[in-house]
């Protein structure tokens, strides 16, 4: 049985996607919205296991964007977090995830955005997306420590549903 802290640090990355139209936004904003799948067999987890599967919702929410997770652990556990954060590197209250309590969101350039983790002031975990220039595949990378500690490296890619 895994450990719902484990398999959400996944997530933790992805969860910072956010929100725009259509491949054109994509390319303006680096935000795209609407529901993200992950593809598992594409994905690496170190450490795992691997969630069963898991989608990301990204919906505009003024100056930021709304994120909700829903995941299916390797164990079968359901789990879901969100948050709602604007672009301005300020914390931002996370709901449901283990490893943090506040996201922070910095925009890089038109296709990729860095999403800070932090539980209790300290940083957890580093996560950086880039949207795909056709605005189909979303890759994010996870670096830093999870809830429990451990050294985590993974490597997400989503897709648009």
């Amino acid at each position: 049985m895994i450990s719902r802290s484990k398999t959400l640090t996944f997530l933790a990355a992805a969860c910072l996607l956010p929100a725009a139209f259509g491949v054109t936004a994509v390319a303006q904003s680096g935000d795209p919205s609407g529901t993200w799948t992950l593809n598992v067999a594409k994905s690496k987890y170190s450490p795992g296991p691997t969630p069963k599967s898991g989608t990301v919702t990204y919906s505009a929410a003024g100056a930021g964007t709304k994120v909700a997770v829903d995941l299916v652990a390797g164990d079968g556990t359901k789990v879901h977090w969100e948050y709602t954060a604007d672009y301005d590197g300020k914390d931002y209250p996370v709901k449901g995830n283990p490893d943090a309590d506040t996201a922070s969101l910095k925009r890089i350039n038109a296709t990729t955005v860095e999403v800070q983790n932090k539980k209790g002031g300290k940083n957890t975990l580093l996560n950086t997306r880039v949207f795909s220039a056709d605005g189909k595949t979303l890759t994010v990378t996870t670096k830093g420590t999870n809830g429990q500690g451990q050294a985590t490296d993974n490597l997400q890619v989503f897709e648009r549903k």
